[in-house]
């Protein structure tokens, strides 16, 4: 029972802090520090927590997603103006995709072989906190109809960047997108639009070692128990986020990644 209740709480930190400029996987390893689980340590476990963040995430953005898709296609048979923009919105998010996808393929496994400690995610906090106090007041001018692909790659690597352990992915995105102009509601919808294909390669590739494993019914249960927390406090975590970005409200995350930064790098 008690491993279980380890299980759901994980579950529920993964979708907490999937969406908000934490870093998701970082406080996944300042717990393997702090609490002594089994799942802290299972690849399929996770990757099961990220499919029920991208489904919650999915539907949240699921308006954007259908207009883009129905938009995408309308212009390729049609080559109607009215569709251009989100035509080109498409392929902003593939270019802004590739950087992250490229340094992924190549460095994923390293990164996670070499560089995955609790200090470096205390560092990488810290350094969150710094980039997300610089952009605390921006604005900025930019609608989706702004972004040039010029943008999208370096919006791609600054996600690209957050491979790195504890450096939050949105956090990065949105750090890139406020630098570069994008209004706040521009900068988040763009970086979550990035993370969808990023987060749905992900599971794919993980899906082929996830059928070969040999899961027991319990545990596939409390992996569909976990994963059903994930999607909906990931749900509720992104609307709650979305105000936050509306009200240039990011001051708060800067004092929670300093204190926690702090916190790991002093005692973990």
């Amino acid at each position: 029972m008690l491993e279980l209740l380890k299980y759901l709480f994980l579950g529920f930190i993964q979708g907490f802090t999937e969406p908000i400029p934490v870093s998701s996987s970082g406080h996944l390893v300042i717990f393997r520090h702090l609490i002594h689980s089994n799942a802290l340590n299972d690849l399929n476990f996770e990757i099961i927590l990220n499919f029920g963040s991208l489904i919650a995430i999915i539907l949240f953005f699921r308006k954007d997603l259908l207009e883009l898709i129905h938009d995408f296609f309308s212009y390729l048979s049609s080559k109607e103006e009215k569709y251009k923009s989100n035509f080109k919105y498409c392929w902003l998010i593939v270019i802004g995709t590739i950087p992250a996808g490229l340094l992924g393929l190549f460095l994923k496994n390293w990164i996670e072989d070499q560089l995955v400690s609790v200090k470096i995610i205390g560092a990488a906090l810290l350094i969150t906190a710094f980039f997300l106090f610089l952009i605390k007041n921006l604005k900025g001018r930019k609608d989706d109809s702004d972004i040039t692909y010029l943008d999208a790659i370096i919006i791609g690597l600054f996600q690209a960047i957050a491979l790195f352990p504890g450096i939050s992915r949105s956090g990065a995105t949105m750090v890139g997108g406020m630098f570069l102009g994008f209004k706040r509601e521009t900068a988040f919808k763009f970086s979550f639009m990035l993370y969808i294909p990023i987060s749905l390669a992900t599971m794919i590739l993980g899906v082929k070692d996830l059928i070969k494993t040999n899961i027991s019914i319990d545990l596939w249960i409390t992996y569909g128990i976990s994963m059903i927390i994930s999607g909906i406090v990931t749900y509720f975590a992104t609307r709650w986020f979305s105000g936050i970005m509306k009200n240039g409200k990011l001051i708060y995350f800067v004092f929670y990644c300093l204190i926690v930064g702090t916190l790991v790098l002093c005692f973990l």
